[in-house]
This record gives C-alpha cells, sequence and structure tokens, in this order.
C-alpha cells in the first residue's frame, strides 16, 4: 500500500534539453528529505510535451536515482490506450513499482470506455496500476460506480483523487471492500482527505518543501492532530501560489529560487507572471527557504 507523501516530479530543463544531473540530485535530495514515493511523468513533469524516448529517459533515470529507497509510481497514462500501453510496458520493464494512468483526456469517453480503456491496459501489463482521476483537466470524471467495477481487478489498486470532492472518498470505500490506495491529488485538500479514509496525497507543493509535507504525513500517522493543523496551515498560502496560474510554471520558478534547476517549461507553458513570481517568492521567504 502506497502511503504519506509522494512527489509529482518536476522534470529540469535547460536550453530546452532534459537537465538529467539536476533531475536525479533532485530526486535523490527528495529522498533524503523524506518524501514516501516519487511519481516522475505526470502532469507536473511536463508528460505532454515529452517524446516517448524522453519520457521513458525521465522514468528510468528516477528509477536509477531512488535505487530502490523508495517505491516508483511511473506517469503512463494517455489518452490513446495503445499509447498508455507502450508507455507502461516500458515502465514495467524498468522496474517501476506502479504506475499512474490519467482518465483519457479530449476523446470524452464514456464511462463504459474508461471501463474498457483501463481494463484493456490491465489485461495487457502486470504492473500494479493507479487510477488519476482528474476532471479539471480531463473533462470526464470516473463515476465511484466505474471505480468499484475496475477495483474488482487484481491489479487496478488505488486511485489518485484530484476531484477536490471530501466526499468522494468516503462513498466510494463504501463501494470497495478491498485493499484499496487512496491518494489525494490536492495538496490544499491533503489532510481533509486523510480524515475522510485517504493514505496519501500525490503533491506538487512536495516539490519545494518535501520535508514539511513528509512531517505532516508523519504527524497523521502518529496521531498528532495539532501539528498536523500547524503545518498545515504553515503550507497554506504556498499551496495556493503554487495553482495561481498553469502548474508546473509557479512550482519550478519556485524551484529555481532555491537552485533546484531552472525555471524553464516547454511551450504552450510560458514563463509566469511578474505578480505571481512576487507571490511564490514572498512565500518562500515567509516559510524561511530563502
Amino acid at each position: 500500500m502506497f502511503h504519506g507523501s509522494l512527489v509529482a516530479l518536476i522534470t529540469p530543463f535547460k536550453n530546452g534539453k532534459i537537465d538529467e544531473q539536476k533531475f536525479q540530485s533532485f530526486v535523490d535530495w527528495q529522498i533524503n528529505e523524506g518524501t514516501d514515493g516519487l511519481i516522475p511523468c505526470g502532469t507536473t513533469g511536463e508528460s505532454p510535451t515529452l517524446s516517448h524516448k524522453e519520457h521513458i529517459r525521465v522514468t528510468n533515470l528516477c528509477i536509477e536515482a531512488a535505487a530502490g529507497r523508495v517505491p516508483i509510481i511511473a506517469g503512463t497514462g494517455s489518452n490513446s490506450t495503445e499509447e498508455a500501453i507502450l508507455l507502461t510496458n516500458s515502465a514495467q520493464k524498468s522496474g517501476a513499482d506502479a504506475v499512474l494512468i490519467v482518465t483519457p483526456y479530449y476523446n470524452k469517453p464514456t464511462q463504459q470506455g474508461l471501463f474498457e480503456h483501463f481494463k484493456t491496459i490491465h489485461n495487457t501489463v502486470k504492473i500494479p496500476i493507479i487510477i488519476y482521476n482528474i476532471p479539471g483537466r480531463c473533462i470526464v470524471d470516473m463515476t465511484v460506480e466505474t471505480m468499484a467495477s475496475l477495483a474488482q481487478l487484481p491489479n487496478i489498486i488505488g486511485v489518485k483523487d484530484a476531484t477536490n470532492d471530501l466526499f468522494r472518498p468516503l462513498l466510494t470505500k463504501k463501494r470497495i471492500k478491498n485493499n484499496f490506495c487512496f491518494l489525494s491529488g490536492e495538496d490544499g485538500t491533503a489532510l481533509a482527505f486523510l480524515a475522510q479514509g485517504g493514505h496519501g496525497c500525490i503533491s506538487v507543493t512536495a516539490n519545494i518543501v518535501p520535508k514539511l509535507c513528509s512531517d505532516l504525513h508523519y504527524s497523521w500517522q502518529n496521531n498528532d492532530l495539532m501539528k498536523c493543523q500547524q503545518i498545515n496551515l504553515k503550507l497554506a498560502e504556498l499551496h495556493n501560489s503554487l495553482f495561481v496560474e498553469s502548474s508546473p510554471g509557479p512550482v519550478k520558478y519556485a524551484a529555481e529560487l532555491l537552485n533546484l534547476c531552472t525555471a524553464e517549461t516547454r511551450l504552450p507553458l510560458v514563463p509566469i507572471k511578474d505578480e505571481t513570481k512576487k507571490y511564490v517568492k514572498d512565500c518562500l521567504v515567509n516559510l524561511e527557504l530563502i
């Protein structure tokens, strides 16, 4: 069972290329700071603008740098079932512990289409699959009923829930009786999600403050609710600042301020506005990070 603070990794770029050295140093830093698991090639990792070769390379670099110290959940989703199978097979061969597969975007499949998409991938590979449900980016929203049906397949083992619906985990838990992993995909409601039966969070903010994010989950696991609330309040403005513009623009700028990598993104993402930069920088100053 995956749990705790898991990070949706940024992909550092330098002059249009993947900065492999910075990426592997970043992975090492994350683990040393207490992060419980790593997710390369998700939305935060700019997977839509990575070539297949780059996508596979980033996953391999992550696995190599982690060296078995924490689990790797590789992003392998696509709105093409065939492409998702290709990327999932590659992650499986590379040694990832699981894969994160987003609901097909743009195509707008029906619930039956969603079921068949994930079932087909499941039947083609042998690696554990976590469903990524994020209606805000994909338009489609997997219903509790479809999720429950997919959970009957042995290698569909969890969900990254980015619906911002805190009633959803309770309703889903009522329908899924087996050992199913509930991970939040929303930093701002991560603590509330834990209270509703969640096991952890796949976090953007953990790119910048991995120890604080880890401490929040550790405190929750040890029933120190007062410390959880203190950390949650401390992180609130940072959570908000990292989503004022399209992610990962703000989080990459924050990473640049911390000398972790450049703020470079790929089109159609562009550098964030000056007022956003100020907001992000002020948050880091208030947290005494810079």
